[in-house]
């Protein structure tokens, strides 16, 4: 049964809320704050939650209740869900997080979606090529960085350009300004002295994010800074050998595989220094969180990490661990005014394009969006 108000609903697909995915929707529902649209967040995986139903920041949420096996194939079965959906709400247009809520969404006839890609080498596949392609005329593409849109651009030639553009990640900043624990309070919590001075990375131990230069440039430079010490929070596949490689450096007392650390944010304070080492990184939503908890920062110019940094001097080319680990030196010796100057610029920076006030600015003046709200999408 269609409505009969004359109410403006925008959906939002997702393919589930597992993190960070139930803050990317949290995201693109705030975009629409104070507008005429009221934004129904649809998640095709995932049971019922009413944590998810309290963080989608959407005027209604729906569970699919799908398993990932579910959602292989045609999606027959999804397809005619969110056909009776538009049906009953006469959606003005969609948003789609991840490949397969686009695919699902081209199914639905006159429909405008705008298809957000947070990963690269989401068109690397040849049929997702040609049916992307196939299905341009109402079909727009997002990237959650430049490097992103550029990946996309090169894999979708013939997809109309002006059609791929860029939307940034971005941060609920004072929400986690207050949660983060001070600096006193944060070390008690992770069992970190006063005395020390801490080099820290956050992320899965996998190769993508490369801690192992990060392992090797910390050896270079522990003897030049006896009262240093390198902890590495996460969990991943490369645990055994990341350990191994420890102990056969003779770092066992200075470099610290702490695990999964939940609400890791909040503890970022205990942090001298953050570094990320990633040779691959979409984006990079640690550097921001980073960036709120006021300390230097050295980020290899992977991907996205390189748009989010302004102080541009302590970029490092990737797998370069010399380099860093000058950086990390350099960083050591940072007085307190040059310390406040590259944590300002950063900060700067974060506020004017990774907020979601700045997002919901940039959206709103996307020339494809104005063309869709205005009716005249191609």
């Amino acid at each position: 049964m269609t409505q009969t108000t004359d109410q403006k609903y925008v959906l939002q697909l997702c393919h589930g809320y597992q993190m960070p995915f139930l803050d990317v929707a949290r995201q693109y529902a705030s975009l629409f704050d104070a507008t005429e649209y009221k934004v129904i967040t649809a998640y095709l995986t995932g049971q019922k939650d009413q944590h998810v139903i309290d963080n989608s920041a959407s005027d209604k949420v729906i569970f699919l209740e799908y398993d990932s096996k579910d959602i292989r194939g045609l999606k027959l079965k999804q397809i005619k869900q969110i056909k009776q959906l538009h049906q009953q709400y006469n959606f003005k247009f969609a948003i789609a997080h991840r490949y397969k809520a686009i695919y699902i969404l081209q199914f639905i006839k006159g429909l405008p979606v705008i298809g957000i890609s947070h990963a690269f080498n989401v068109y690397q596949n040849r049929t997702r090529r040609w049916f992307t392609t196939l299905n341009h005329k109402n079909l727009y593409l997002l990237g959650v960085s430049n490097a992103i849109r550029d990946n996309i651009k090169q894999q979708l030639p013939s997809f109309p350009q002006q059609h791929i553009q860029t939307l940034y990640n971005r941060i609920n900043s004072d929400e986690i300004s207050h949660s983060q624990f001070n600096t006193a309070e944060a070390r008690k919590a992770l069992d970190l002295t006063s005395d020390r001075f801490v080099f820290a990375n956050v992320g899965r131990l996998h190769p993508d994010k490369d801690q192992k230069t990060l392992i090797d440039s910390f050896s270079l430079i522990s003897d030049d800074i006896p009262n240093s010490i390198l902890v590495i929070i996460g969990k991943g596949k490369l645990e055994s050998e990341l350990k191994q490689q420890i102990q056969s450096l003779d770092l066992d007392n200075r470099v610290f595989l702490l695990g999964i650390v939940p609400e890791a944010v909040k503890y970022f304070k205990a942090f001298d220094c953050f570094v990320l080492s990633s040779d691959y990184e979409p984006f990079g939503m640690v550097l921001l969180e980073a960036i709120l908890a006021d300390i230097p920062i050295i980020a290899t110019n992977a991907g996205g990490a390189k748009e989010i940094l302004a102080d541009k001097d302590y970029l490092v080319n990737v797998g370069d661990s010399q380099r860093m680990a000058e950086l990390m030196l350099k960083v050591y010796h940072l007085d307190t005014q040059e310390k406040e100057n590259s944590c300002n610029k950063n900060a700067k920076r974060l506020n004017n394009f990774f907020t979601d006030k700045a997002a919901r600015e940039a959206f709103w003046k996307l020339d494809f969006v104005q063309d869709i709200i205005q009716n005249k999408s191609d």
